[in-house]
């Protein structure tokens, strides 16, 4: 009987031996666990979040193309009528092929007749600017 209880009184020391060295070695462990088993919840949390607005997300982009479906026709027709109004408007009137040759030339000379005027008022701009440029320079001597 004193040999039982020897045995186990040695047996419980090496138990909380043995206890003792593996609780030491995983009490880190467990705060690790507590801290990750946290970080899960709020990862849950931020999933269920994104979720959420993913599901607004799609609603909208359901009623949007809703939106869209609905318009197309609408924008098709105002095409269509636009394109027959531009049609209309670029019909030329009927008129024989002389006619049609006097107005090129009527317009061609127009056109030539513009581009003179251009150059002319080009080349007044210019010596204005010249005049200009001079009637300064006379100017700053007698200021001085």
């Amino acid at each position: 009987m004193a040999m039982q209880k020897l045995g186990r009184g040695l047996v419980g020391r090496i138990a909380r031996l043995i206890d003792f060295r593996v609780d030491d070695r995983t009490r880190g462990l467990a705060d690790r666990v507590n801290n990750l088993e946290h970080a899960t919840a709020d990862h849950r949390r931020r999933l269920d979040n994104a979720e959420h607005n993913l599901e607004q997300a799609r609603g909208d982009l359901r009623w949007t193309r809703a939106e869209l479906d609905r318009l197309i026709p609408h924008v098709a027709a105002q095409e269509g009528r636009l394109e027959t109004l531009r049609e209309s408007m670029s019909l030329v009137p009927s008129t024989d092929s002389a006619q049609i040759a006097e107005a090129r030339t009527l317009i061609e000379e127009i056109q030539r007749q513009h581009a003179q005027i251009r150059v002319r008022l080009a080349g007044i701009s210019r010596y204005e600017d010249r005049l200009r440029r001079i009637e300064d320079r006379v100017e700053q001597p007698v200021a001085q």
